[in-house]
């Protein structure tokens, strides 16, 4: 049993009521001020990237739909090959702070602190297959783990490995145009002929990771493909 927040490490004083006795409850891994912090998406999104469209100028939205939705469908080789993507939390700094501890500082029980919300999510998804966004090997080697597969296997999910990937460097060192027009460093590694496939990742930003991923499964027979993200940048 967990007494000390995840994050700061502070005690987690117990919420005892009469319900605690006689209902199961999800053990509690953030006190409430780290909680606080991690701002779920609300309001209006994006029916395509999932972006929150309070913070976007009305000419950069059509019909419910983001500029860069609108300019990634409106490319032909592009169009159709990411139904969607859903996300929990927005990429704030705090989140970064967070993402930055799981990612690159190897804290892996922090997967844990957003199972639940992942539970709940993906039961609301229609799918075949759960399918992580790999890690090259020279990557997997660095940090040691797979934060996808880590997001996964928290939530209680098996992970089915379709993809490999080729190294490169690493998405944050990369401006915003570069990161779009990368070249696809993905490769189907099992069968996704005819199936719906759930793509999970950490973190969407300018999509184009994402879309790469899919686009390779569609190509190699994929029905379909959502994505879920923890995090929308």
């Amino acid at each position: 049993m967990v007494e000390y927040c995840l994050l700061c490490n502070i005690y987690i004083v117990p919420r005892i009521s009469w319900s605690f006795f006689f209902f199961q409850h999800e053990e509690e891994l953030l006190c409430d001020d780290c909680r606080k912090k991690l701002t779920k998406i609300s309001g209006k999104t994006c029916e395509k990237c999932g972006r929150p469209l309070v913070k976007l100028a009305t000419e950069y939205i059509q019909n419910n739909i983001c500029l860069d939705c609108i300019r990634w469908e409106q490319d032909e080789q592009w169009s159709g090959i990411l139904e969607k993507n859903i996300s929990i939390y927005e990429y704030n700094d705090f989140f970064k702070d967070v993402l930055s501890q799981f990612k690159f500082r190897g804290d892996y029980i922090l997967a844990e602190i957003f199972a639940q919300e992942i539970r709940k999510t993906t039961k609301l998804i229609k799918y075949d297959l759960i399918v992580p966004i790999p890690l090259s090997q020279e990557r997997l080697l660095e940090r040691g783990f797979n934060q996808a597969e880590a997001l996964i296997l928290a939530a209680g999910s098996q992970p089915y490995h379709a993809l490999t990937r080729v190294h490169s460097e690493k998405q944050s060192k990369k401006s915003r145009k570069e990161r779009i027009h990368i070249e696809n460093v993905f490769q189907v590694a099992e069968p996704v002929h005819g199936k719906a496939i759930l793509l999970i990742d950490d973190i969407y930003t300018t999509g184009s990771t994402i879309r790469h991923a899919a686009k390779t499964l569609k190509m190699a027979g994929a029905k379909s493909v959502v994505s879920f993200t923890v995090a929308r940048g």
